[in-house]
């Protein structure tokens, strides 16, 4: 396994990672609330994620990945009622919608999504024990606070003074609170509401208790990390230490806390209360999944990103084009020719340096992932390419494989230079030369109208055609 370092939100320090029980990693992050569709603030939280499993897993961990759904909260309720819906089909809805968004990203290192709905018992069980432990305390109605007072801890991770708080996102500011920083772990039944029974009386969960007793019964009291966006330290994060910590004893509950950067809007963080959201589906109907994942990538996850509607989007398109270009050949040539393609032999020092280069990218990512350091040495590799002239055409088999190292590397790793049609190429490796002899042919005798339909038949399935001095290329069009 690869030592790496971390930055965590607790500590607020970098830290070398130390799994409780190697090569085992337990990690949560706190998924979508699915009350609107996502939007692109979204995406990059869980591209952020991807990465981090996708190079956990590269090195030798074995992580399980736990993403939640919190298919049940006031602001799904209140946007059900508004639409005359059920609150869970409209959650389960937009989830759906969300999927096809993560594949189309490329986010697909999640082992489970846990649906909160679904763990009541366990959410049930977690709250008698607080309330056994007089951390917890009944209101005249029959809900459920936590009392803030109880757990001397809270606030470490945002920093807070518990004296100066005030309720936070999602805590109703209520009279039956002994004090207002106490919060909610059990909301007595409202008409017309989903609700379920309980020592208490009918209701339903309050939103922290959800995740915590999530991660008790599948990762356990003490797990190695916990992410999310910023945004969601506090109240969320502060209230969840609290909870687990105060129901079971073991301290910490998280070894690690991972905390990605917002996606702002005109200076704003992007959020669906605001409103100033850009659809996630929308930008990646318009710009490809490949592109708006390099967007998200091509900035250290901690820092925050502007999103200019339109411009922002538009430039990475086109950084992207550029740095795949190379890999995306590489690819072509290899689907279309097989590894053992004559050619000429790739120069020693090449070889040589694309091996160390892997090194060099598993070490951006082995300091606090910094992907953005990534993407400019994979640019930097694009040059040297370019600069020592290769011929990519004209290479070998094994030459190709060897200098597509790093593009390998990033394929595994960023989850970029994924190919949508992958496999396709192989398939149609001995269809697209006959179809062009056939083309070229009619170009010779001087049936351009006949070549021309070829060409325009091969663009209509998605292929693009290059004529040059030494014949013509073809690559498909639609890969990402």
């Amino acid at each position: 396994m690869r030592q790496f370092r971390v930055y965590d939100s607790m500590t607020r320090a970098v830290r070398v990672f130390a799994p409780i029980f190697p090569p085992r990693v337990g990690l949560y992050v706190c998924g979508l609330t699915p009350y609107a569709p996502a939007h692109v603030g979204h995406g990059r939280t869980f591209v952020v994620f991807d990465v981090v499993v996708r190079a956990l897993r590269r090195w030798g961990y074995r992580v399980f990945y736990v993403q939640n759904v919190t298919n049940l909260d006031d602001k799904l309720i209140a946007r059900a009622a508004a639409e005359n819906d059920d609150p869970l089909e409209l959650a389960e809805r937009h989830f759906a919608g969300y999927l096809r968004s993560m594949d189309q990203l490329g986010v697909r290192s999640v082992n489970y999504y846990p649906f909160a709905t679904d763990y009541i018992p366990e959410i049930l069980a977690q709250i008698r024990e607080l309330v056994d432990r007089k951390v917890a305390y009944v209101a005249s109605d029959g809900s459920v606070y936590f009392e803030v007072a109880k757990f001397p801890r809270y606030g470490a991770l945002s920093g807070q003074n518990v004296s100066a708080l005030q309720a936070g996102a999602r805590v109703e500011v209520d009279e039956r609170k002994r004090s207002p920083e106490d919060f909610v772990i059990w909301k007595a039944a409202t008409p017309g509401e989903p609700s379920w029974e309980s020592p208490w009386g009918p209701g339903r969960p309050g939103w922290h208790v959800e995740d915590t007793a999530m991660t008790g019964r599948l990762l356990g009291p003490r797990y190695d990390l916990h992410g999310a966006g910023l945004d969601l330290i506090f109240p969320h994060h502060e209230a969840e230490i609290a909870i687990s910590e105060s129901a079971t004893g073991e301290v910490p509950m998280v070894n690690y806390w991972i905390h990605s950067g917002f996606v702002t809007m005109t200076g704003e963080k992007m959020s669906k209360s605001i409103g100033n959201v850009a659809s996630l589906e929308q930008a990646i109907g318009e710009y490809g999944g490949g592109a708006l994942r390099f967007y998200y990538l091509n900035a250290h996850y901690r820092s925050p990103v502007d999103f200019e509607p339109g411009k922002s989007l538009e430039e990475a398109r086109e950084a992207y084009r550029r740095l795949s270009a190379p890999a995306d050949r590489i690819a072509d040539l290899l689907d279309r020719d097989g590894p053992e393609r004559s050619g000429d032999a790739l120069p020693e020092d090449l070889g040589a340096a694309a091996d160390e280069l892997v090194d060099r990218l598993d070490a951006t990512l082995a300091d606090d992932f910094n992907t953005r350091e990534s993407i400019a040495l994979l640019f930097g590799w694009g040059r040297r390419l370019g600069d020592k002239g290769i011929d990519l055409d004209h290479l070998d088999g094994p030459g190709l494989a060897e200098i597509a190292g790093p593009y390998d590397w990033a394929r595994e790793t960023l989850g970029l230079f994924e190919r949508r049609a992958a496999g396709r190429s192989g398939a149609w490796s001995t269809v697209v030369p006959l179809l062009l002899e056939a083309r070229a042919r009619a170009r010779a005798r001087g049936d351009f109208a006949e070549a021309d339909r070829i060409r325009d038949q091969l663009t209509a399935v998605g292929l693009r055609l290059e004529d040059g001095p030494d014949g013509t290329r073809w690559e498909f069009t639609d890969r990402e």
